[in-house]
């Protein structure tokens, strides 16, 4: 059976969130089982073919599409993220606003302007995405790492080095 929105209570102006394994891609639900998304163009269906041109895409176009077109066999779950940060703006002016951007073409980058930024941009106001954040979070903790384990090689070096120094001596 396909997944509908009524299985998981989503009223319009909900944001969706929708589990693709390496990402998490993100729409509005409208109403109707029908959600907005902003999404770069694709030839490919598989989820690899998709995941590479999300990152290679410089534009994305806004669709609107029935949930299970979308969703296919991926789990995807209400997610109104930052609700407890800002006020959602009024559900039926995010919904007039998701279906006046259908067919626009926009600009489009993983890194500052991704399908999370364009519908926290329609529910709050204020684009923004938590997996690039929390991808920058990981990626600094990663760097620090590294940083971390090449001073102690440095520090490590150093010493064996001035402790052969003390024994030749």
């Amino acid at each position: 059976m396909a997944p509908t929105m009524f299985d998981n209570g989503a009223k319009p102006g909900d944001l969706i969130e929708i589990c693709r394994g390496s990402y998490e891609h993100w729409a509005v639900y409208i109403g109707g089982n029908e959600i907005v998304h902003l999404m770069p163009p694709s030839e490919d269906s598989s989820p690899f073919g998709n995941l590479l041109m999300v990152v290679d895409s410089s534009t994305a176009q806004v669709r609107r599409q029935k949930i299970w077109e979308v969703v296919g066999s991926s789990r995807f779950h209400v997610n109104n993220v930052l609700d407890d940060e800002y006020e959602p703006r009024e559900r039926r002016i995010i919904v007039r606003e998701a279906c006046r951007m259908v067919g626009r073409q926009l600009p489009y980058s993983v890194a500052t302007y991704n399908c999370e930024h364009f519908v926290t941009e329609l529910r709050y106001g204020k684009p923004e995405s938590r997996q690039v954040t929390t991808a920058a979070v990981i990626g600094g903790v990663a760097a620090a790492g590294v940083g971390i384990v090449a001073l102690g090689a440095v520090l490590f070096s150093l010493l064996k080095d001035d402790d052969k120094k003390r024994h030749h001596k």
